[in-house]
């Protein structure tokens, strides 16, 4: 199920997520990655874009798998992949696939922040499916993923998954867990997003000022703790030095 709506969009960034989902089934399956089997993913229409389709591929399978795409021969027609993670003897990513299944949250914790700090439902579907993730369909990352984002991310506190308020009939909601904001913060997923989009934070102006006022209040939350750690360390060195004090003048 594609939405054309984001394919008229953003062509190049959605073949981008079409040849990364490609590059990935071959890697599974352990195929060799051509690049003749890559301009026949592309549509006809963006063959000319392919070098902006096939970085863009790469950008995403770097940094929502810790995947690396390299050319094989210096002609370039085959390329293979090569993880950044630990890899077992055989060459195999070992069996956990952690980093790359969370490499999923901060894009995920992106399009939260990107459309005003909630996702619908609708809206988290449209991006997993650019990233080759379909309701009810076995991903060969995260598995079922509907229960991925629903419930593990959930039950990790990474996400909340909740009704609208007053919608009837209900739909539902995404939002960053107590856990994402205390292990993340706004700028470093802005600019993961800016990363993966070959962009700076500063491309998102909005997201960027309201990146910048999360910096800053978490600097006076820290600094405010800092403080009152000094009063209290003052204080305790204060007591335990009064009993000494030889005053000549008692208050």
């Amino acid at each position: 199920s594609m939405s054309t709506e984001s394919s008229v969009k953003d062509p190049v960034a959605w073949e981008a997520g079409m040849l990364m989902h490609f590059i990935l089934r071959k890697y599974k399956m352990r195929e060799p990655i051509m690049k003749a089997d890559m301009l026949k993913v592309v549509d006809e229409k963006y063959k000319e874009y392919f070098t902006e389709i096939l970085n863009g591929a790469s950008r995403r399978l770097e940094l929502v798998f810790g995947l690396d795409l390299k050319e094989d021969n210096p002609s370039g027609h085959t390329y293979t992949l090569v993880s950044k993670l630990n890899l077992t003897n055989d060459g195999n990513l070992s069996n956990d696939w952690d980093f790359p299944r969370n490499g999923l949250l901060m894009p995920l914790l992106g399009v939260i922040f990107l459309k005003g700090n909630s996702a619908t439902e609708e809206e988290i579907w449209k991006f997993m499916n650019v990233l080759g993730a379909y309701d009810g369909e076995e991903h060969l990352i995260y598995g079922e993923p509907r229960k991925f984002i629903t419930q593990d991310l959930v039950q990790e506190k990474y996400l909340k998954y909740e009704q609208v308020p007053n919608s009837d009939p209900p739909r539902y909601q995404f939002l960053w867990g107590p856990r994402a904001y205390a292990e993340t913060t706004k700028m470093k997923v802005l600019e993961f997003l800016a990363k993966m989009n070959g962009a700076t934070p500063r491309d998102f102006p909005s997201h960027y000022e309201e990146a910048l006022r999360d910096e800053e209040e978490r600097a006076q939350v820290r600094s405010s703790v800092r403080a009152r750690r000094r009063t209290t360390a003052t204080t305790f060195r204060a007591r335990s030095r009064a009993p000494f004090s030889r005053s000549s003048h008692p208050m």
